[in-house]
């Protein structure tokens, strides 16, 4: 027999999945899919790319010496993409996901297939998550929608070293058929039903990864970025929790794992983004140099607008804003991060309480339990 022909007839027998978007995380989550058993068909907006996924099983402009598996395939036709498939995952830009889903839309509404978002940003004009955006757009009922985050850097991932992640949904049913799905040796999958705080940890780590990246820029050292860390889980969490989240959330691996892999990483883009600010380089210069979108930069202005609304103080990411809008030099950021505020106050470390420094030790301790204990199974967050 002809081994392609078999070869294509063994990947009919797998189940079917589609991911928009082909850079690098939805390259790399593609991979994840396949490795757990699927066949998965990637949608790519230049035909290029797509030819050399699917005839070279590379794609070595995002994921560079990376052998991607033969149950991958790609296609720059999204109809093609999305026919019979049981899963659906978004990895594109946050800024563009509206308009790509009005050519989504009429592709998926006569299925059930749920709809995972690999994103990590808000949408700059509505503020809104992209879940929300998501319904909005697809027409669909939430509980068919999912959202995954994590301290999830692409291309660790891709080179299969051992990670976690959580996969969210108002319907506890659609977040474990995703985790069962988006599972395998190297990458072990947590569920929970807080969208809202699985969602906004992805989205505030990127703006505390900013300013450890400015900071690094500058030259200041580990008790400043250390500083920065801590504070700035607090801020993520005093958000996160005035938006409707639960502050376990903020603990677990979309809030704090997610803030620690994103700010101690050179493959970090928003901490590459904010290093570039730190040395000097304008707004301007830093989106010409970046090769791929770092979510935060966009974020940071629609994050302060809702905690303004929400009477929620964030001073790291305020000063952030500064540096970005070019009011502040990058080399007096470090003093006002973590507050404004010259009188002595408490250390609240957690939901509001002031208090000793376990709080930190604690979440530490259980985004390391969730790792060692979902073996085998698909865990709460």
């Amino acid at each position: 027999m002809n081994p392609r022909l078999s070869a294509r007839r063994s990947d009919s027998a797998l189940p079917r999945v589609a991911v928009i978007g082909a850079g690098s995380w939805g390259t790399t989550f593609g991979k994840v899919l396949a490795d757990g058993g699927a066949h998965v068909v990637m949608w790519a907006r230049r035909a290029e790319l797509a030819q050399e996924i699917q005839e070279g099983h590379r794609n070595s402009e995002y994921l560079p010496g990376i052998n991607l598996p033969r149950s991958m395939s790609a296609t720059h036709h999204l109809s093609e993409a999305l026919e019979g498939a049981s899963q659906v995952y978004l990895a594109i830009s946050s800024q563009a996901l509206r308009q790509n889903l009005k050519a989504v839309r009429p592709l998926v509404s006569a299925t059930d297939a749920p709809v995972v978002s690999l994103m990590k940003g808000v949408e700059k004009r509505t503020g809104l998550r992209m879940s929300q955006v998501i319904e909005q757009e697809l027409h669909c009922d939430p509980a068919r929608i999912a959202v995954a985050s994590g301290p999830n850097l692409a291309l660790e991932i891709a080179r299969e070293q051992p990670t976690a992640a959580v996969i969210s949904s108002t319907s506890r049913e659609t977040a474990e058929a995703v985790a069962l799905r988006a599972r395998n040796a190297y990458f072990r999958t947590f569920v929970n039903t807080d969208v809202i705080g699985t969602e906004f940890g992805g989205v505030l780590k990127n703006l505390i990864a900013v300013a450890i990246g400015i900071v690094d820029g500058v030259g200041y050292g580990e008790n400043t970025k250390a500083s920065i860390i801590t504070r700035g889980l607090v801020e993520m969490t005093d958000f996160a929790v005035a938006q409707g989240a639960q502050h376990e959330t903020l603990q677990g691996l979309a809030g704090l794992g997610d803030l620690i892999a994103t700010c101690q990483s050179p493959l970090s883009r928003n901490n590459t983004a904010g290093r570039l600010l730190g040395q000097g380089y304008s707004f301007q210069d830093v989106v010409k140099q970046m090769n791929q979108t770092a979510e935060g930069l966009a974020s940071v202005a629609p994050v302060l607008q809702l905690a303004r609304e929400s009477g929620v103080a964030m001073p790291i990411v305020e000063q952030v804003k500064r540096v970005l809008d070019g009011t502040m030099n990058p080399r007096d950021i470090a003093p006002h991060l973590t507050t404004d505020d010259d009188r002595p106050t408490g250390e609240r470390t957690q939901n509001g309480q002031d208090g000793g420094g376990g709080a930190f030790r604690r979440s530490l301790q259980r985004a390391l339990d969730q790792f060692r204990n979902g073996r085998g199974r698909a865990a709460g967050d």
